[in-house]
């Protein structure tokens, strides 16, 4: 299980995106698509469209944290519908959805 400390909030993003992105990329993608503040503590979640690859960015007030991992077998998912999801930390250790 991964315990991030101070976490306020698990979003995720519910589209593909392209994960060649990196902090200014995936930064930029929680302020213009979602709408939110990208240093109010809350983790974001990025998913490739394959569903092998996954992202997190949040800010730990000394600097931003980005996160990744790349299943070898599976396929993450992610709940539903709409532009973002609340995801709770349970969901969130076992593989999103």
């Amino acid at each position: 299980m991964w315990l991030i400390p101070g976490v306020r909030r698990i979003l995720a993003y519910r589209e593909p995106v392209d994960l060649r992105k990196s902090f200014p990329g995936l930064i930029g993608l929680v302020k213009a698509v979602l709408a939110e503040d990208p240093l109010s503590g809350s983790v974001f979640v990025f998913i490739n469209r394959r569903g092998t690859l996954i992202k997190t960015i949040y800010w730990d007030r000394t600097g931003f944290c980005l996160f990744a991992k790349r299943l070898e077998r599976g396929r993450f998912r992610l709940p539903g519908e709409g532009a973002v999801s609340r995801v709770g930390h349970s969901a969130f250790a076992a593989g999103i959805g």
